[in-house]
């Protein structure tokens, strides 16, 4: 009798305090157009499976106090059913239904997006983000594998005519005007991702191999993180980019100061002017070696870059060597040659030239200067 008693009112105060929840409108606030679909979808499914929750905590009551022990009773075995096992098959497609339905129509909202859409590609890889803008023909270029490198990280075909003006954002930061609907193109260099902004109430899979997408449409201006929400490899909770909603004006602003991909290295002669520098730091935001090594000091998978040019670093072996440029070289072109105490030997090595090897070393030697 005890028990049933305990349970029955641990039953009524979840119910309680899921009830004062909704009441009080513990949710997210309303920063995109999708929220109301997917709260309403939530809901549905708090409800229904709080229904069988307290159907069955009774039951479970119920049982306890019928069925409890008594002098000279006996349990009686029954080898089955056919009524009961017919109800229970019976409610549960039911609940099924009734739980995957809201799902489906809410699914089928998310990747459906208006004509009206600003069109963006979202690209995952170990572990960062990078996007791309169809440029003013409003056509995506061509991509293929054969064509990834440093140099085109894209994958974009260099005899395409529609990618000659896509736009390339060669970071994990995104701008979004405020009051437009975003439809996201969304594809993984290498292996499964998911794009996942929470106050959005969007996320969706990245799928090697496969293009997948979604659209929302944000309502108020300000900072959003973007967050891998599939697990990616040793430093996927560090894949995390940012979303900034601001005003058509600024946007447009931002938007003239990116990147085409006719204008990147790769297409022009090498006595042409270039918008874009091939840099050091943009080497290595396109190698993803900022998702291991930080640049402030903090601690990651990897030793962060910040002083290190020059400093005295104590290898697995116990044996001290110094961070010079000749040791720097060597650490991104056979990284697991001379391992740091303390840190995991599972960094891969990189094929570059002799030139791309010098501009990250001397990036990484700048961040001294800076921090002086």
């Amino acid at each position: 009798m005890a028990a049933s008693i305990v349970f029955a009112l641990f039953t009524i105060m979840v119910v309680f305090f899921n009830y004062y929840s909704i009441e009080n409108q513990f949710w997210f606030p309303e920063l995109a157009s999708n929220w109301g679909d997917m709260d309403t979808a939530t809901l549905m499914t708090l409800i229904i499976s709080g229904v069988v929750f307290v159907v069955l905590s009774l039951f479970i009551c119920y049982c306890l106090i019928r069925f409890r022990h008594r002098e000279n009773s006996k349990a009686e075995y029954q080898i089955g059913n056919n009524k009961v096992e017919g109800w229970l098959i019976a409610l549960t497609t039911i609940g099924v239904i009734a739980l995957l339905a809201p799902g489906l129509m809410v699914y089928s909202q998310l990747i459906n997006e208006p004509e009206d859409s600003l069109r963006i590609e979202a690209i995952g890889e170990q572990w960062t983000w990078s996007f791309r803008l169809p440029g003013a023909d409003n056509t995506f270029g061509k991509t293929n594998p054969k064509h990834f490198g440093i140099k085109n990280s894209f994958g974009l075909d260099p005899d395409d005519k529609y990618a000659q003006d896509d736009i390339l954002i060669q970071s994990s930061t995104l701008h979004l005007p405020v009051n437009q609907p975003i439809a996201l193109s969304l594809r993984s260099k290498d292996v499964l991702h998911d794009f996942y902004v929470p106050q959005f109430r969007v996320k969706m899979d990245l799928v090697p191999g496969q293009l997948t997408n979604l659209w929302f449409e944000p309502n108020v201006e300000g900072e959003y993180e973007i967050l891998c929400a599939e697990y990616c490899g040793l430093q996927h909770t560090y894949m995390r980019g940012l979303v900034v909603v601001e005003s058509e004006e600024k946007y447009k602003q931002w938007l003239s100061e990116q990147i085409i991909f006719a204008n990147t290295s790769l297409n022009l002669p090498p006595d042409a002017d270039k918008q874009e520098i091939v840099s050091g730091e943009m080497l290595s935001i396109r190698l993803g070696c900022t998702a291991c090594h930080s640049i402030d000091g903090s601690n990651g998978i990897g030793p962060s870059w910040k002083g290190v040019a020059g400093e005295e670093r104590t290898l697995s072996n116990g044996e001290k060597v110094i961070a010079d440029h000749y040791y720097l070289e060597e650490s991104i072109v056979s990284p697991n040659s001379k391992v740091l105490q303390d840190y995991p030997p599972i960094m891969p090595s990189y094929g570059l030239s002799h030139e791309e090897l010098d501009q990250i070393v001397e990036y990484i030697e700048t961040l001294n200067e800076t921090n002086e």
